[in-house]
């Protein structure tokens, strides 16, 4: 297995996994609906091919000639929109005959519908690509470490010492970085006895939000607290940075994101905490330490526009 056709290439979730399958020496294929998509991205040498997700044709193109494909997948709040997206991927991959998928789900996962319509969406890609007759590997990460430097949040740490997040005060998430992800990939990519399976994967320790300021407090240099906000307020922030507007818009991507935590918040176990010994020791990743991930990040102040 050499050629990796990759979907999602150029965000966030796809260059540190080009960054893993050039290490172990694959050929990775950036499948991407927009061309010149990786031009400004740290691997611009990756060679780039046409794919639309809702164009059966496109994708087979796209698969064809490859061994294996590697992916990461928008979130979609029309349920039937993402069961489409995962029919047509499964289908090009069986016609392009591919050896393998690993897809990426960039989320808790339950093995029942929430009634919520981005995760409900996840349970239907996952059962196109089961249904597919293509090996897969099914990656399911829990909460990225690198949530917390994104605009919604890093500039309340670094400006005002606030780490604010919609987790209840109790509620435990076993953060794993994305380059972590990104080896659980690979290593599933290349693993020849892994052909039909999900696999939870998260950090070493599972972390209420006081335990996750402590650490940023070490990594900043200075004193950091953890602020539990509604899962609403938060959406109404992140709404407002991006489009100057509290006003949560259905079946946007702040609306998903309450309803993610509001569901989290109210279990009586934390669905994001889980044992990271049985995923580590299968696929041979060390998953690493929010502490040692805080410290490789920026936390100088950033000036945030007007």
């Amino acid at each position: 297995m050499k050629k990796i056709i990759v979907l999602g290439a150029p965000a966030d979730q796809g260059i540190p996994l080009l960054t893993a399958l050039k290490a172990r020496g694959l050929e990775p294929t950036a499948g991407v609906r927009r061309p010149g998509a990786m031009a400004a991205t740290p691997h611009p040498d990756v060679p780039e091919v046409a794919a639309d997700l809702y164009d059966v044709a496109s994708l087979t193109a796209a698969f064809s000639g490859q061994d294996a494909l590697a992916m990461h997948l928008p979130f979609e709040f029309d349920r039937d929109r993402a069961a489409t997206m995962g029919r047509n991927i499964a289908e090009a991959a069986r016609a392009a005959g591919l050896g393998k998928i690993v897809f990426n789900t960039s989320c808790f996962v339950a093995d029942h519908d929430l009634g919520l319509s981005a995760h409900d969406g996840r349970r239907d890609i996952e059962r196109a690509i089961h249904d597919s007759g293509v090996p897969y590997v099914i990656i399911e990460p829990m909460v990225f470490m690198d949530n917390i430097t994104r605009i919604w949040s890093r500039p309340a740490i670094v400006n005002s010492g606030v780490f604010a997040y919609p987790a209840a005060e109790t509620l435990k998430i076993s953060w794993v970085c994305l380059e972590d992800v990104a080896a659980y990939m690979v290593s599933a990519l290349l693993h020849e006895d892994l052909v039909a399976d999900r696999i939870a994967v998260g950090g070493p320790e599972a972390l209420v939000g006081e335990q996750v300021a402590e650490r940023l407090s070490v990594a900043a240099g200075r004193p950091v607290r953890f602020q539990s906000l509604s899962p609403d307020e938060f959406a109404a922030r992140m709404s407002e940075l991006v489009t100057g507007s509290r006003e949560v818009q259905p079946a946007s991507i702040y609306d998903g994101m309450a309803k993610f935590y509001r569901w989290y918040n109210d279990q009586p176990l934390s669905p994001v905490a889980l044992d990271p010994i049985p995923a580590a020791r299968l696929l041979g990743v060390t998953p690493t330490r929010f502490a040692e991930w805080a410290k490789r990040q920026d936390w100088s102040p950033i000036k945030v526009p007007a």
